[in-house]
């Protein structure tokens, strides 16, 4: 006699793996109910049910993505699957980037500004209160600011003023490190995003 109760499938996550600590967000994908692929060919995005943008260098990342010929799959698979962009992820996501002007998948209608918080050393652990969260710690390394939310945003957390961690649609974008804590709840909540 077959089980009907049986569990329902996980999500698989892909997390594009072409720089930045994309390891870690796998680990935090496990961690939180989800199962983490390395993406980086176009192919494997038929096998995903939704897609981690780490942090890295936004505008060396945009190189590796021409040179795999990843620029239009992803922006295609964004534009009907979740997509989650940490740090320069988040800027790559966006629909303005100043500081200088670059390409971007135009997922998500914020601006945001690269290394907005100054260099290296102006790098910053802070505790921020998130929506459906609580208390989040939260590592900005050399991060980007959203400059500007588009009407359809929903603003999670903010800094000093600024948002850190939005929604829309499909898709979520954090100016910092979730994937360097051991705390594993944003990403639960992307993953959550897939079972919808």
């Amino acid at each position: 006699m077959s089980d009907s109760t049986s569990s329902p499938r996980k999500p698989v996550v892909g997390v594009l793996a072409l720089q930045g600590d994309y390891e870690a967000h796998a680990r935090a994908i496990e961690h939180a109910g989800g199962l983490s692929r390395e993406i980086n060919r176009a192919d494997q995005l038929a096998e995903i049910d939704g897609l981690v943008i780490p942090g890295g260098e936004s505008s060396t990342m945009l190189k590796l993505i021409d040179y795999e010929n990843l620029f239009e799959p992803l922006k295609t698979f964004g534009q009907s699957k979740p997509v989650f962009g940490t740090c320069a992820g988040a800027i790559l996501i966006a629909r303005d980037v100043i500081n200088p002007s670059q390409a971007s998948f135009d997922l998500m209608d914020i601006g945001v500004e690269r290394n907005a918080y100054g260099r290296q050393r102006d790098s910053h652990i802070v505790a921020l209160q998130a929506e459906g969260l609580g208390e989040l710690e939260a590592v900005f390394i050399r991060a980007p600011i959203i400059r500007r939310v588009g009407s359809e945003v929903k603003v999670l957390a903010s800094h000093r003023g600024d948002a850190v961690l939005v929604t829309q649609g499909l898709h979520m974008a954090a100016t910092f490190h979730p994937e360097l804590t051991a705390d594993s709840r944003v990403h639960r909540m992307f993953v959550e995003r897939l079972n919808r």
